[in-house]
């Protein structure tokens, strides 16, 4: 059990998926492994088993969901100190190099999507990011070695 700090939006998203995991794909799952039942032999029908398998790992991802938003805390994303890099900050950094400026908003794993630069508090640069001010400058080590990141603007 940990805690996920989210935006509004990113918490309406994981109900919503959540809802649908329960009241849509539950009762498909439930209906796959009846008509797997209905065709005889459960010892050799790897249908029935496919079914068993689909439904087990949907079962695991509704039980992490719930599990997510019985312990979300919604950010005011108004009340946010841009004084220093946390959850929900938008920052503007330097890579050095690659002598590229980018933009990156640190949000929870849940809500992370590099296409619109959104990237994850619990990601290597996330991590490294966490913390730093303005002008600081952040070594972070990814597969690809050890990247130098300098913050250059904090806002919401």
């Amino acid at each position: 059990m940990s805690i996920s700090y989210l935006t509004k939006e990113g918490f309406a998203k994981l109900k919503d998926e959540l809802a649908i995991l329960k009241n849509v794909e539950r009762p498909k799952a439930s209906k796959a492994i009846a008509e797997a039942r209905d065709k005889g032999d459960l010892s050799e029908n790897a249908e029935y088993d496919a079914a068993k398998d689909a439904q087990g790992l949907l079962e695991l991802r509704i039980s992490k969901l719930e599990d997510v938003v019985a312990n979300a805390r919604i950010i005011d994303e108004s009340k946010i100190d841009t004084s220093i890099v946390a959850v929900m900050s938008k920052v503007t950094i330097l890579n050095h190099n690659s002598k590229k400026e980018v933009v990156y908003t640190l949000v929870a794993e849940s809500e992370a999507d590099l296409k619109t630069g959104k990237i994850s508090v619990s990601s290597p640069i996330g991590k490294g990011l966490l913390g730093k001010r303005k002008g600081d400058l952040a070594k972070v080590q990814v597969p690809a070695g050890t990247l130098s990141l300098e913050i250059i603007e904090i806002s919401r």
